[in-house]
């Protein structure tokens, strides 16, 4: 029985060193694949495979994730206005989610004895990959060579150039990964509680100057028009509207969080258009549903956003709160206007169809055309009677026992 492993594969050190490690020194017969959430161009992409090959892989894939990764992830991760402790986009962990999905499809179909990531035993990834291994493909091997050999970057290097291996070991000052909905920066500064990220860590230089208005339109919470310019898929929208917003700097910041191992953590990240774009929807939304609708989607959005950064996408109630979201944008329709500035960003307004701050009920701290002043009289105390009647109870009993 061959022994055929599936690898994902990003054409790093860590991986690099797993397909040498695989085939040479354990006999796999390595079938590698990496999984595009947006971070990739076709230059990279046929750079990347090239390597693979020239490591010794038996077969190399790439898999354009990227609708379905918003259709299945980030759609909803939008509905829900989703901010990690109200920071962070969830641009790593959402992508993690999508890649191992689909590595694990792709066991299936190559029929391998085992799967393989790079992550190490230090931080949440290695927890996410394991456990959508686990449950989608039950009983194939997880092979995790940096993790169980506890390798350093400088024993990787070693042990690459032992085999001959040619690359750019040149270790990055900073540990940078993108994908559609952000990218985060890891240096040396964020391994500490102090420290900001300097200017030239950021991969998207700031060279726009002044202000610049921009119009988003949503269609039942989906982004599908940016300035008059009509998308066929909003991912098309995301990228343009980053292309317009990122090079202010907007979206930029560090998020300290918990991982799933239990220890925390801080990493820097710059996610202009995912911030813009959860902004303007969360200013739509307030205007067009219910003080309740509101009030259960912030309650969701904060246990979905924990749930999925922790790897739980699979959980059968994350189904159940997707559904809640999608019907809860069927009047999320509308334009919202924004003025971009150097770091910054701030709503205008809104204009919806939907708009429930309509002049003809009333305008609010002026008047109303709803109800007459002796009707709010009324409900005043209706609205507060339970809280009456418990304070005259009390005031009661304390003053019999004050005899």
């Amino acid at each position: 029985m061959s022994k055929k492993v599936v690898l994902g594969f990003s054409g790093g050190l860590d991986t690099s060193f797993c397909v040498k490690y695989l085939t040479e020194d354990k006999g796999y017969e390595v079938h590698s694949i990496i999984v595009n959430t947006g971070g990739f161009s076709d230059t990279e992409l046929q750079q990347i495979e090239k390597h693979a090959y020239s490591l010794g892989v038996k077969s190399h894939t790439a898999v354009d994730a990227v609708i379905d990764y918003y259709d299945n992830i980030i759609r909803y991760l939008i509905y829900g206005n989703v901010l990690k402790n109200n920071t962070y986009p969830l641009s790593v962990s959402a992508e993690r989610l999508s890649q191992a999905q689909h590595i694990a499809e792709h066991v299936r179909k190559t029929g391998a004895n085992a799967v393989a990531h790079g992550s190490t035993g230090a931080g949440n990834d290695q927890v996410r990959f394991d456990m959508i291994f686990h449950i989608m493909i039950p009983g194939v091997d997880i092979i995790t060579p940096i993790r169980d050999l506890k390798l350093s970057r400088e024993s990787e290097i070693e042990y690459l150039k032992g085999k001959g291996v040619v690359m750019n070991f040149e270790k990055n000052l900073y540990s940078i990964n993108k994908g559609l909905w952000g990218t985060s920066v890891g240096g040396r500064e964020t391994l500490q509680s102090k420290g900001m990220l300097p200017e030239s860590a950021w991969p998207t230089p700031v060279t726009k100057e002044g202000t610049e208005e921009v119009k988003l339109t949503f269609t039942k919470g989906e982004l599908t028009a940016v300035n008059e310019h009509q998308f066929a898929h909003p991912t098309e929208a995301i990228k343009h509207l980053q292309s317009i917003a990122g090079p202010y700097g907007i979206g930029r910041d560090i998020h300290v969080g918990d991982t799933i191992i239990g220890i925390k953590g801080r990493v820097g990240f710059e996610a202009a258009a995912p911030m813009v774009i959860i902004k303007a929807h969360h200013a739509l939304e307030k205007h067009v549903l219910t003080k309740w609708q509101l009030n259960w989607k912030d309650q969701l959005a904060l246990f979905y956003g924990n749930w999925l950064h922790e790897g739980q996408i699979l959980d059968p109630v994350m189904r159940d709160i997707e559904a809640f979201f999608t019907n809860s944008q069927e009047p999320v329709t509308g334009d919202v206007f924004l003025q971009l500035m150097p770091y910054r960003f701030q709503v205008i307004g809104i204009q919806s169809p939907y708009d429930l701050m309509s002049s003809r009920f009333g305008k609010y701290g002026e008047m109303n055309t709803g109800f007459t002043g002796e009707d709010v009289r009324g409900f005043s105390r209706i609205f507060g009677n339970q809280t009456s009647i418990h304070q005259q109870i009390r005031s009661e009993v304390n003053s019999r026992e004050g005899q």
